[in-house]
């Protein structure tokens, strides 16, 4: 049975993976963005910012229904990542366990 689950278990752990590394990736770029150090004129950049927003805003926004944005700082992003790495090592912990 163990065995059976083993790809499914690190398969969905390599989608956790992934999903970390946009919502990082946006997170940078909405600072860089921020503070003028990139500018959403050029195409390839507003589209991959548009690509990125389109897959980061619904889950941003079923955060900030549990925890509303501090003195105009929302904090969704930063929870949405420690809830990623939480479960990305949850993956890891449950594919060792199951490899024994």
């Amino acid at each position: 049975m163990a065995a059976l689950l083993e790809p499914f278990v690190w398969m969905l752990g390599v989608i956790i993976n992934i999903y970390f590394t946009l919502v990082l990736v946006e997170v940078v770029l909405h600072w860089l963005v921020h503070f003028k150090i990139v500018d959403l004129n050029n195409v390839y950049l507003a589209k991959a910012s548009d690509f990125l927003t389109k897959i980061t805003q619904p889950v941003y926004a079923k955060i900030r229904e549990k925890v509303p944005a501090v003195s105009g700082f929302d904090f969704s992003p930063f929870i949405l990542l420690l809830v990623l790495l939480f479960l990305g090592r949850l993956m890891y912990r449950f594919d060792i366990m199951l490899m024994s």
